[in-house]
């Protein structure tokens, strides 16, 4: 069954207009949508303003002697300004929502030769979100206008899933911007990949706060600064990247760094100040370890980030700046304002986008492109060829993967250890023994300081109960004590796994060493929340 064709499209109070018979020898756009013989309009939605009413009827007359089988629908709407992108938006999407369309009988062409350009736009919108379920129709006149000449139209459709090559573009700049997040890194790690793809979407697509949370070392910093490269390269900011460290900010100092201060405010102020937040004007400021901030100072954030206005300290006018904020933190911000250190309106507000960057050593196999990208990152900087002999290379991933390797620094760790390898490596080539002396540094760097804890005893009757421990042979309770005890030295369930079955692990096809531990404990009826509180 053929569908009938429906066009919508706005008057065009200069293109459509014409008195006497004169008109009939001008190209009208919306008259000629019925003038090709091989085209059939079976209706026309012509939208007009009140005041060119007149002009609405003239033309439905003309389309009824051009084309007696096309049925005009004048569709009046009260719009005062045209040019008003609010208000013309609203009152095409109202007009969208309440119309009755038909797609399974009718094909539905938007008409966006007419109309101001506020218009063409909102008629653009409402096909490209799918409230008119149809395509774009573009007309143009005649080369020569001489009576009865229609001209060309053109079908536009939006719809991109049919369009092969656009789709491979698309997919193309998507893949270069998680590339460009990963600084080329070809990680491996499912759940460290899935992590970037959707911190991708975010930071082209929102200008909401993120909060990027993960131990010290993990690349926060990093991270933030490329997603500011990444919306830099899309010009969605204009200004620069502001970074700042919340932990070096004190008392009177805090304040003043990031929200300014007036001449005379305090004790050494002896000039003006404008502070870090209207530096990051129209670009995006990075506060890291934003749990460090005092409570004031947390008050004041809130008020700047919702309101993009603050009030500097001294100073008795609000200062405005217009910045994206991504907040950085190796601490649990939920038990800080569980316990009153950090204010709970403000970690409502940054936790919109929240992101847990892992461990080096919970990506075991990202190990080996991150030390390829440090090692050719070396290389760049010294101007030396520097690289592993085959059996030094697996000898040192061995240990870098292995539960002996802590990388409680992390991605400073492994930097610092590629640094040592690339700069004493003789002939450019690091060697074995290279290899087992880093190993050793490496222990060294990770092993744990004396402390009053390391002779007391893990008490187990106080985790157990005196009755339950009874029950226990001497074997179970040393072996006990001693998972108890790496389970507190760990960061993570998974990092005391990898080192409690650091050499079974190898041996499985599937890995999950926390499922393991976490099944152990159970045994027992400790968890790790237990063990860690």
């Amino acid at each position: 069954m053929t569908k009938r064709t429906v066009v919508v499209g706005f008057l065009g109070t200069q293109l459509d207009s014409g008195q006497g018979a004169g008109r009939w020898e001008k190209w009208r756009p919306t008259l000629s949508l019925v003038q090709h013989e091989d085209t059939v309009i079976d209706r026309l939605e012509l939208i007009y303003t009140l005041r060119h009413v007149g002009l609405a009827l003239q033309l439905q007359k003309d389309i009824a002697t051009a084309s007696p089988e096309t049925v005009v629908n004048l569709v009046a709407m009260d719009i005062a300004d045209p040019w008003d992108f609010g208000e013309m938006y609203a009152a095409l999407y109202d007009w969208a929502r309440s119309y009755r369309f038909d797609p399974a009988h009718e094909r539905y062409w938007a008409h966006i030769t007419t109309g101001t350009h506020v218009a063409q736009i909102c008629m653009f919108l409402m096909v490209e979100s799918r409230f008119i379920p149809g395509v774009l129709l573009q007309t143009a006149p005649p080369k020569k206008q001489t009576r009865g000449d229609a001209g060309k139209f053109t079908l536009i459709d939006l719809d991109l899933s049919r369009y092969d090559v656009l789709a491979q573009r698309f997919e193309q700049a998507q893949t270069e911007a998680l590339d460009f997040l990963k600084s080329g890194i070809a990680t491996r790690n499912k759940q460290f990949n899935a992590l970037i793809e959707e911190i991708e979407r975010v930071a082209v697509r929102s200008r909401a706060p993120i909060l990027l949370t993960g131990p010290t070392g993990a690349g926060k910093s990093h991270l933030a600064r490329r997603m500011f490269e990444l919306k830099k390269s899309r010009h969605q900011v204009k200004g620069d990247f502001v970074e700042v460290n919340c932990a070096t900010l004190h008392g009177d100092g805090a304040a003043s760094t990031l929200f300014g201060h007036k001449k005379g405010a305090f004790t050494g102020a002896v000039t003006d100040r404008a502070g870090l937040l209207r530096t990051a004007h129209e670009g995006v400021l990075f506060l890291d370890e934003i749990g460090e901030l005092g409570l004031d100072e947390q008050a004041m954030l809130l008020k700047a980030v919702e309101e993009k206005r603050f009030l500097p300290v001294g100073s008795d006018r609000e200062a405005s700046s217009d910045f994206q904020l991504i907040a950085g933190t190796n601490r649990d911000l939920r038990i800080d304002v569980a316990e009153g250190r950090f204010r709970d309106d403000l970690f409502a507000r940054i936790n919109l986008w929240s992101y847990t960057l892992p461990g080096l050593a919970q990506r075991p196999e990202d190990l080996e492109p991150n030390v390829e990208y440090l090692l050719a990152r070396a290389v760049a900087e010294s101007g030396r060829a520097v690289r592993f002999n085959v059996e030094a290379k697996t000898r040192y991933l061995k240990f870098a993967q292995s539960g002996e390797a802590l990388w409680s620094g992390n991605f400073r760790d492994l930097s610092a250890s590629v640094t040592r390898l690339a700069t004493l490596a003789d002939g450019g080539r690091i060697s074995t023994s290279l290899v087992d002396d880093e190993i050793q540094r490496l222990k060294w760097l990770w092993q744990r300081r004396p402390s009053a804890e390391d002779g007391e005893a893990v008490d187990l009757a106080a985790l157990l109960g005196v009755e339950a421990l009874e029950e226990i042979d001497l074997f179970d309770r040393l072996q006990l004590e001693s998972v108890v005890r790496i389970c507190r030295e760990s960061r993570t369930l998974s990092d005391a796994g990898r080192r409690l079955f650091d050499r079974s692990r190898e041996q499985r096809t599937v890995v999950n060493d926390a499922d393991r531990l976490r099944k152990y404990l159970i045994k027992f009826g400790l968890s790790w929340e237990s063990l860690r509180g």
